[in-house]
């Protein structure tokens, strides 16, 4: 008893900005949960999260000001209309949300927060593999369409059909095994996550732009989802002239050498020495900045609890 009068005694002598203050960052720090526990950057489900936050956001100010200018009808109807958003959202995403409590059950804590670390390709022996098999292919004549994930996992919605998942380490053998012609796997793009081959037989979305004519299914569709989705890069290997080509944003660079493939993934792949530079200093920046703040905050509680116990005196 006499702990809760001390804490609402206390709480009494903030400032009264400051309780605000911490209830408008816990809102901000829940939407950032919410957010990263189910989308990936470039995601339909990211958008959607997105755009039903700022709806919420716009649905609450218009319950606001109709309460404030005592709109009843229109204050209840808004209502509504927030339930209904909800309700809607859980639907849409509802195999988001089966798959967080399923986790949740289960304990799998770490995979509720992915880390992308993992996610990008290595710029040796991982590449070597990839540039390996895509010349064997090229050699042989040997039709291929590699997808590689550069950031997040790629939403299997952006895809007509997620195709087969195995989970496999990458080697020049098996990506070459794939894309043989008499095997079941060969139609489709190998999606290529981190060092693993993530699935196979994944059927991309065609581009609708006007191509010439020695272009063909797999070149429409590496422009076709490199349209869809920027973070990710499609290698395409023609069946008739073995000719290379590498897809991104939408672009189409052909015909390339292995050299130039090589260029162009290291390029996009390997991390610079001023990149790993900055991303120090800004975390040696957090710390310091996360440090001088506690620092604030614990001299402020001091400072209110002196003068509380000074007023009881």
């Amino acid at each position: 008893m006499r702990q809760s009068q001390g804490l609402s005694h206390f709480l009494s002598q903030l400032p009264s900005w400051l309780i605000p203050l911490f209830d408008l960052v816990l809102v901000v720090v829940f939407i950032y949960f919410v957010i990263r526990l189910l989308g990936e950057p470039q995601s339909l489900t990211r958008w959607v999260i997105q755009g039903f936050i700022i709806l919420v956001a716009l649905l609450l100010s218009s319950i606001y000001v109709s309460q404030w200018l005592q709109l009843r009808l229109l204050s209840f109807v808004l209502e509504k209309m927030l339930i209904g958003a909800a309700v809607g959202v859980v639907v849409i995403l509802q195999s988001e949300f089966r798959r967080f409590l399923e986790q949740l059950g289960r304990g799998e804590f770490r995979q509720l927060f992915p880390s992308s670390s993992n996610d990008k390709l290595q710029p040796d022996n991982v590449l070597d593999q990839i540039l390996d098999a895509v010349r064997e292919l090229s050699q042989k004549r040997i039709g291929a369409l590699l997808l590689l994930e550069t950031n997040e996992p790629l939403d299997p919605s952006q895809f007509r059909s997620a195709g087969v998942t195995l989970n496999a380490e990458i080697s020049s053998e098996l990506i070459q095994t794939l894309f043989q012609t008499t095997t079941a796997l060969h139609d489709g793009a190998v999606i290529l996550r981190g060092s693993r081959i993530a699935s196979a037989a994944v059927i991309l979305p065609l581009t609708e732009k006007s191509l010439s004519r020695q272009l063909g299914t797999r070149h429409r569709a590496a422009i076709g989802i490199t349209e869809r989705v920027s973070d990710c890069l499609c290698i395409v290997v023609s069946e008739e002239t073995g000719s290379i080509s590498l897809a991104e944003r939408g672009n189409l660079q052909r015909p390339l050498t292995r050299s130039r493939l090589r260029e162009l993934l290291e390029l996009r792949f390997s991390p610079t020495v001023e990149r790993e530079t900055v991303a120090q200093d800004l975390s040696r920046l957090t710390r310091e900045v996360s440090s001088q703040g506690k620092a604030i905050f614990d001299r402020s509680v001091r400072l209110f609890s002196s003068k509380s116990h000074r007023r009881k005196k």
